[in-house]
């Protein structure tokens, strides 16, 4: 694999010249530089701040002759999310390709419309929107593209490396640096096809470019190794392309599902159809996919038939219940079942509705701290981030939440994961889950969030769905994307396990695995959502296992769970480029993978059950009769979350907890824990 380039490190280099393909003729040069445009004073991203962008618009003047028939402009681009405007010698020709990351973007330019002599070609930026893009590098070919795209090949082919049997991937086509290349592939129900990438459930495909060189990468998502082949092709040529992966990250016994899936045919936006979606399900390595259209009841098994894919994945069919307050995934769906009440308002009314939909067995909240409708379920307006408690009428009742969207990341990539910690603290056992929530081919990689389920994998296309469902509920499963974490504790328990009859000094054990194209170097252990380790470290270089550690503890006084989550620096490689969030508050973003374990429940006051933060507060508090000094006493030897929930308990009867009287006693508190928890919450006080 080649040497990763930085991305920032390119974007630093905004005047340089793009090596463009190699033509041997018909082609027109407008200009080979790259533009910074935006708004001066207003970055976008950090990245660009103290860089003056070139303006806001773009006027490139070039010498060119007439076009008889239609002509084919090539641009690059870069960090695109709004409407940018494309225009030659004043006719609008169409916008920029919305796509975030660096693609060779074409667009027709009709017959007439180029001039013999003087040429002018315009970038002009969306009217209100604060956008940083990179563009530039652009000529023209005088042909249309499908036939610029039609005197140069590439046979493509990937293999297993173990058995060297052919297996579904994605194709990834770039230039040196990194921008994804126009291609032509003729159709097929056994491929998906955007600029630069391909994918292909037979392994193969033809494809059309411009004469140039080429980088070209096979990948079947998490699971496996990458490939790279470098490739030159000259006009009137076909060059064959072997590529060879195998599987790196061991994942027996776990099913890999992606809960969060979408298409354009029956959720009206993104560009994926539905037929396409059966080959980046294949190619992305995804043994259980959820289909989750806005409040539609999708079902991709005859499409799966028709593409002749039965034996890769076993699909479900599940729906985006899309509300003004809050969007819950529901799965499994019954086929023919009636829709739940999507337009109510009220939470128990549409749980209630949820669950009554026949087959259903998991209900997900999705990304919870997005804006949609002007609501965000975990906003702090109506739900409390330290204790976990929903102001809204009957507080939630699902029973997972998604803590990685990949398709909806967050600048805070910990924020969701304590807003579920939060609802654990406060007695709800809910299930953490990884999705893509995509609905591209390519924009926003399916599978790249993902969650793994414990369940027999021998048979993809025979996975039990119903053992998938309840190891769901139940949280028996892992959180990734990028990494995979594993736990044990006491050599014996898992993640969804209650671990009893603990001994003295409790051994918990931590893996952290990824495919070698991947790093890890920070590893935190949990204990009722605080940190009580945190290891820095180097993941060995090209290694599926990036760290084994080892940690033993003094049982604790009270019940607590345990979880582990491991981050490292995020991909930037075009086969598996993390997206950067498309909500953001703040233009401070660092890409990180992630992997992150559900809970291991332990027993540590030997009652057979498990008792959450929640409840030893209500104990404790009751066994005071709400004394607020023998309160803050009796908490001496709980830890941080029970404190937190303490306090919120007797905000709710009544106690000032920012008076100067009540903030004189808990800030004097004997233990650090109560300090600390008695802060956290008064913090979220208005």
């Amino acid at each position: 694999m080649m040497k990763k380039t930085s991305r920032l490190l390119i974007r630093a280099m905004l005047t340089a010249p793009v090596l463009c393909p190699s033509f041997a003729c018909g082609k027109i040069m407008v200009t080979e530089k790259i533009f910074h445009l935006g708004t001066k004073g207003l970055p976008e991203w950090n990245e660009f701040s103290g860089k003056a962008p070139h303006g806001r618009n773009l006027s490139l003047n070039f010498e060119s002759k007439a076009n008889r028939k239609e002509a084919t402009l090539f641009v690059h681009q870069d960090d695109v999310k709004q409407g940018w405007r494309i225009s030659l010698n004043g006719k609008r020709l169409g916008n920029l390709d919305r796509f975030e990351s660096k693609v060779l973007h074409s667009l027709k330019v009709p017959a007439g419309t180029l001039r013999d002599g003087k040429n002018k070609l315009t970038v002009e930026a969306p009217v209100t929107a604060v956008d940083d893009i990179l563009v530039g590098g652009a000529f023209i070919e005088l042909d249309p593209v499908d036939e610029a795209l039609s005197h140069s090949f590439l046979e493509l082919s990937a293999f297993d490396k173990k058995t060297s049997s052919a297996l579904p991937c994605r194709f990834t086509i770039t230039d040196a640096k990194d921008f994804l290349m126009p291609l032509k592939v003729k159709p097929s129900l056994r491929l998906a096809v955007r600029p630069g990438v391909v994918y292909s459930i037979d392994g193969k495909c033809k494809v059309g470019v411009l004469p140039g060189e080429y980088l070209v990468y096979a990948t079947r998502g998490f699971e496996y190794g990458v490939d790279t082949v470098k490739v030159t092709v000259g006009r009137g040529e076909t060059k064959k392309v072997t590529l060879k992966i195998g599987r790196e990250v061991p994942t027996e016994g776990w099913v890999s599902c992606d809960p969060h899936i979408h298409v354009r045919t029956f959720s009206g936006h993104g560009d994926s159809t539905v037929e396409e979606r059966i080959p980046t399900i294949a190619g992305e390595g995804i043994e259980l996919p959820i289909a989750t259209d806005h409040n539609h009841h999708t079902d991709f098994t005859p499409y799966q038939s028709s593409a002749e894919a039965q034996s890769h994945f076993t699909p479900v069919i599940g729906n985006e219940v899309t509300t003004k307050v809050g969007h819950f995934n529901a799965f499994p769906v019954k086929r023919g079942s009636p829709l739940p009440n999507h337009k109510t308002e009220s939470w128990p009314e549409l749980f209630r509705s949820i669950r009554a939909t026949p087959g259903v067995e998991v209900i997900l909240l999705n990304h919870p701290r997005n804006v949609h409708s002007n609501f965000s379920p975990t906003d702090p307006s109506h739900f409390n981030p330290v204790t976990g408690k929903s102001r809204r009428e009957g507080g939630f009742d699902m029973d997972a939440i998604e803590v990685i969207t990949s398709a909806a990341l967050q600048a805070d990539h910990m924020g969701p994961f304590r807003d579920w910690f939060a609802l654990i603290n406060s007695g709800r056992r809910v299930t953490a889950a990884g999705s893509s929530d995509t609905h591209d081919v390519n924009r926003y990689i399916l599978g790249q969030g993902r969650t793994y389920l414990r369940c027999p994998d021998k048979d993809a296309g025979k996975i039990d769905v119903a053992v998938a469902s309840r190891s769901f509920r139940e949280g028996r499963a892992l959180v990734s994307m990028g990494l995979l974490t594993k736990i044990k504790v006491a050599e014996q328990f898992e993640v969804g396990d209650l671990a009893t009859n603990l001994p003295a000094k409790v051994t918990v054990e931590i893996e952290v695995l990824g495919p070698r194209w991947v790093k890890a170097n920070r590893l935190t252990l949990y204990a009722n959502g605080i940190p009580i380790l945190e290891k820095n470290f180097t993941s060995a270089q090209d290694k599926i296992l990036k760290a084994d550690f080892r940690h033993v503890m003094d049982r604790p006084k009270h019940d607590l769970y345990l979880v582990a989550i491991a981050t490292g620096p995020g991909v930037t490689k075009p086969y598996w480029e993390i997206p950067r969030p498309y909500q953001h508050k703040t233009n401070k973003y660092v890409p990180r993978v992630l992997g992150a374990t559900n809970p291991v429940w332990l027993d540590c006051d030997g009652d057979g059950s498990f008792t959450f933060p929640n409840g030893y507060a209500k104990q404790l508090v009751e066994k005071t009769n709400g004394d607020f000094g023998k309160t803050l006493a009796s908490l001496a030897d709980v830890d941080e979350a029970v404190a937190a929930q303490a306090a919120g308990i007797l905000a709710d009867q009544g106690f000032n907890l920012r008076s100067e009287e009540a903030k004189a006693q808990w800030e004097k508190a004997s233990s650090e824990s109560v300090r600390r928890g008695f802060a956290s919450f008064v913090s979220t006080l208005k």
